[in-house]
């Protein structure tokens, strides 16, 4: 049945670009929980000229390879070799800078989510608009090119996301998913659009100063998912599969960010209902049942891939830091003469962290790799810290570097407790969730909330922008379901995605509560030690 839904093109693919690896996840189209094929490309992102940068080069380069691994796996698998698909989406790191001229050339180097050089422009622009404008928000990198006066200014004429710029190159169609544009600019979820308000507010505030009259003149048209966003051109069909067997003409779902399919990938698109998200970053979205009382500067309001409101603790820091601890007890195995795989070297050690003492031993584990505004800080200097006293123990140490992956999350979730906002599920995603009941266990007690996985949480965002375009192609009417035409995305996921998933549901352990809690408040106050070492090192 598989290798004919192939042939038969009821297929939908799905392709994100995170921060390590770029992703692709195909899925049969009418049963969108069946995963039939993946394929995956190493990348890292460059520190250049004081900035975080992909080249687009490597963009390419790696969008080929990671196509080429899945269609390698799915001919490994059927025997067959997809030519054409029932529809495709991208999905990629939201926020960041990717400004174009007139004929579509790149005019600065691509500014990625990671880069906290906009403090002035994030800070203006929030009191101009009475919102959180965080400091990797798009709106935020044009406007500080704007008060830098870079030389390129007057020359802009398109400004888009990672996502928007693959998914324009690829159909021609300059547009984006709600989701991810309102890491761009802040949304009206009434009417699905950027807020016509703070367009106007903006338009006064940067009079004379930028090459067009109306700021959104430079932004991508917003859509909804199920909305239609373009087909394959002969050009994208090229540029992907540069083999000549892909064909054009394939329709296309609006370019998503990385929240939006984490919350897809999660089922979390309904008001009280959460997901958080852990990679590179590590972010929560949790949707709202109505406004928030106060602008705070640890939440973010974005949305949903349909445009209903989201309150998000984003985190530039995630599981990196984490992951290299992980490689340096690798390499101790090795050198041992006993080697083991990436699994089972993460396996020992978050069974380990079982063993440890509820608040980490008394030790500290910051992983800020890069900045972290929620902790106040510009630049990031991971440090492991521990007191004369503190209990140094394999066990304590891995307890603390995976409540270290949570510590910032876990700032700004107690902001949201303040605001009154209340959740019924809470649901976890990416590699670190893979050994069960360990990270979910340690961010139930973080949260103090109930923390659920699913049997696709491995795959997360590749496998939600897979599902959001088996959605559009549903909502089109070409899915075998035509009763799913005209469907809400909540209600696709939970009738025809989620419906017979394998959900593990761990509730927050009083003991690990009460040591997180405890770690939290040794945590906050170490931040100090965290600026020192900034300002020292």
């Amino acid at each position: 049945m598989s290798a004919e839904a192939i042939r038969e093109q009821r297929t939908a693919l799905g392709i994100e670009l995170g921060s390590t690896r770029i992703k692709a996840c195909l899925v049969d189209a009418d049963d969108p929980a069946t995963v039939l094929a993946i394929g995956s490309h190493a990348w890292e992102n460059k520190y250049e000229n004081g900035l975080w940068t992909y080249s687009l080069d490597e963009v390419w380069a790696g969008l080929q390879a990671a196509y080429a691994d899945l269609v390698a796996d799915v001919q490994r698998r059927y025997d067959v070799v997809p030519e054409s698909f029932g529809a495709i989406g991208v999905s990629a790191m939201m926020h960041g800078y990717l400004a174009f001229d007139e004929s579509g050339e790149l005019l600065a180097p691509f500014r990625t989510w990671r880069n906290t050089n906009t403090g002035a422009a994030a800070a203006e622009l929030t009191e101009a608009f009475g919102v959180n404008i965080p400091l990797r928000w798009s709106i935020a990198h044009l406007h500080q090119v704007v008060l830098d006066g870079e030389a390129h200014v007057p020359d802009i004429r398109f400004v888009t996301t990672l996502a928007g710029y693959v998914h324009w190159r690829l159909t021609g169609e300059k547009v984006l998913g709600v989701g991810d544009a309102s890491g761009m600019f802040p949304i009206d979820s009434e009417t699905v659009d950027y807020d016509a308000g703070l367009l106007s507010t903006y338009d006064t505030l940067a009079a004379g100063r930028l090459p067009v009259a109306h700021v959104a003149d430079l932004l991508p048209r917003v859509l909804a998912a199920g909305r239609p966003a373009g087909t394959l051109t002969e050009d994208g069909a090229a540029l992907l599969d540069p083999s000549g067997t892909l064909r054009a003409g394939i329709r296309f779902c609006a370019p998503e960010g990385d929240a939006g399919t984490g919350m897809v990938a999660t089922g979390a698109v309904a008001p009280r209902t959460g997901n958080v998200s852990a990679g590179t970053s590590i972010f929560a979205m949790v949707v709202l049942e109505g406004p928030l009382a106060q602008v705070h500067h640890e939440l973010d309001l974005v949305t949903t891939p349909s445009g209903d409101p989201v309150a998000m603790v984003h985190c530039n820091n995630g599981a990196s830091e984490l992951a290299a601890w992980a490689g340096m007890f690798a390499r101790f195995a090795a050198a041992a003469g006993a080697p083991l795989s990436d699994d089972a070297v993460y396996e020992t050690l978050f069974r380990e962290a079982l063993d440890g003492d509820a608040d980490g031993g008394g030790l500290l584990a910051y992983n800020h790799l890069a900045g972290e505004p929620i902790a106040g800080l510009t630049e990031g200097r991971p440090l492991f810290v521990r007191t004369p006293d503190s209990r140094l123990t394999l066990a304590n140490a891995m307890r603390a570097q995976l409540y270290g992956v949570f510590g910032t999350l876990a700032l700004g979730m107690r902001v949201l407790d303040e605001e009154g906002v209340r959740l019924d599920r809470m649901f976890a995603h990416g590699g670190m969730f893979r050994t069960a009941g360990v990270a979910q266990r340690f961010l139930a007690g973080a949260l103090g909330a109930p923390v659920s996985v699913g049997d696709t949480a491995s795959e997360g965002g590749a496998w939600g922008i897979s599902v959001l375009a088996a959605y559009d192609r549903a909502v089109s009417g070409e899915a075998a379901g035509a009763a799913a035409s005209g469907i809400s995305l909540a209600a696709y996921l939970d009738e025809h995605v989620f419906a017979g998933a394998e959900i593990a549901t761990v509730d927050p352990d009083p003991a690990d509560a009460a040591g997180f809690a405890a770690y939290l408040d040794r945590y906050r106050a170490g931040l100090a030690v965290e600026a020192a070492a900034v300002s020292a090192l």
